[in-house]
């Protein structure tokens, strides 16, 4: 998640709470303190209205998977806010009379605060809720990413090992021909020397028959 968004989320909780705390003291004063507190309450407005607009802001312009869980969020704090006006609006409506407020003593502001601090345990709890969908969705993220990681490193493998078996294909190759060549070059000399011995045969037995006519011819005479 945005540390940014964080920032305007946890200022602008702190913003609420605080404001929700001057419209329930709002209630019990009268004249100039009464108005006093208003205009604060105001200026806590305007000032809780720009949060939501950076939060807006900066949601938007994060990645979709974040940003709509981010957007989900800011409808929480929208809500919370119209809330606040509502209640400033009820303050300054000048129709609530002695009475009114006597009884707003008695139960209504107990009531108010826990409203208030139900919603603001809502607020928190779904805070919560939407920060572990951010972590899964970040997780599964990494998760994706680490498995393309994967992929890409099985293919290159897969690659080299094909180069590989191209280049024993091809030195296979290179050996078969060799083993051809040196196998017709065998043959050749296998013959040449089988013509020799017979050429040598032939000569030994003409010299033979020669040296024999030259001693017939000597014992002859």
């Amino acid at each position: 998640m945005s540390q940014v968004f964080e920032g305007y989320e946890r200022q602008y909780c702190e913003l609420s709470a605080n404001l929700t705390k001057k419209c329930n003291s709002a209630n019990i004063l009268d004249g100039e303190q009464k108005k006093q507190k208003v205009s604060e309450i105001k200026a806590g407005l305007d000032d809780a209205e720009a949060l939501i607009r950076k939060m807006d802001l900066e949601a938007r312009s994060l990645p979709p998977n974040v940003k709509a869980t981010l957007l989900a969020k800011l409808r929480e704090y929208k809500s919370d806010l119209n809330n606040l006006k509502t209640e400033v609006k009820r303050i300054t409506s000048g129709n609530a009379n002695q009475a009114a407020r006597d009884e707003l003593l008695e139960s209504g502001m107990a009531d108010a605060n826990m409203v208030s601090a139900d919603q603001r345990q809502r607020l928190m709890m779904s805070t919560e809720r939407m920060n572990r969908s951010s972590d899964r969705i970040r997780d599964s993220r990494k998760t994706m990413l680490e498995t393309e990681d994967l992929g890409v490193s099985i293919l290159q493998d897969l690659h080299q090992q094909r180069q590989s078996l191209l280049h024993a294909h091809d030195t296979l190759h290179g050996v078969d021909d060799n083993i051809s060549r040196s196998k017709k070059i065998l043959t050749t000399m296998s013959r040449r020397m089988s013509r020799n011995k017979w050429i040598i045969g032939t000569i030994i037995v003409v010299l033979v028959l020669a040296i024999l006519l030259v001693l017939y011819f000597k014992l002859a005479h």
